[in-house]
């Protein structure tokens, strides 16, 4: 039962890549998922002043990129293969998350470029 629970996350996820569209801006993220992401680059990258214009400019740039829904797609496919064993292999192997978690690289070392 839990892979086929599995298979219906991925299912569902693939779904909201397939029907969303590209984002215009950081606006079309919710707030907490802003902060979220500041905060978690900020732990990584240094906590001052320098860090916080750095990860918010990351952010934006993700969110240009990519759409709210492939984001959280591309979090959950990341997430999701963390747990071992044949339950995250599906998250971790199979195509849609490959594709999911690859656009989010691309949207992240194109915030790299710019912003660090």
């Amino acid at each position: 039962m839990a892979i086929s629970k599995a298979l219906q996350l991925c299912l569902l996820a693939t779904a909201a890549i397939a029907y969303s569209s590209p984002a215009k801006s950081a606006a079309d993220y919710p707030t907490p998922a802003l902060a979220e992401y500041v905060y978690g680059c900020m732990k990584a990258n240094g906590e001052n002043r320098d860090s916080l214009q750095r990860c918010s400019c990351s952010i934006d740039v993700i969110a240009s990129v990519i759409s709210y829904d492939h984001y959280v797609a591309a979090e959950t496919y990341k997430s999701m293969g963390m747990v071992p064993g044949e339950n995250g292999a599906l998250f971790r192997e199979s195509a849609p998350a490959k594709a999911s978690i690859t656009e989010l690289k691309r949207a992240q070392a194109e915030a790299d470029i710019r912003c660090f």
